[in-house]
């Protein structure tokens, strides 16, 4: 799993069926301290996140565990919207 920053939408009216009714967003990689990578990935959406929210991402063979993914060709889904991050630096 990975924090990540809702960063925009992807459209896509023509899918595979196994895809219908799935909502796509681009996902940034972020750190602790919220600072944006330069890397992303495209994310099948569960929870209704939205562009500027904080997620928790799932990728790799996990990303079809879900309910809405089971047995769906996804490499990625967002499986939670981060309300805080509680860290302890030493």
């Amino acid at each position: 799993m990975f924090l990540g920053k809702v960063v925009g939408t992807v459209w896509a009216t023509r899918k595979d069926e196994e895809l219908v009714g799935m909502k796509f967003q681009v996902v940034k990689h972020i750190g602790l301290d919220y600072k944006l990578k330069d890397t992303f990935v495209i994310a099948v959406d569960t929870v209704q996140a939205g562009v500027g929210d904080v997620v928790l991402v799932c990728s790799g063979s996990s990303a079809r565990q879900t309910v809405q993914t089971k047995n769906k060709p996804v490499d990625a889904v967002i499986m939670a919207v981060v309300d805080t991050l509680d860290v302890t630096d030493k």
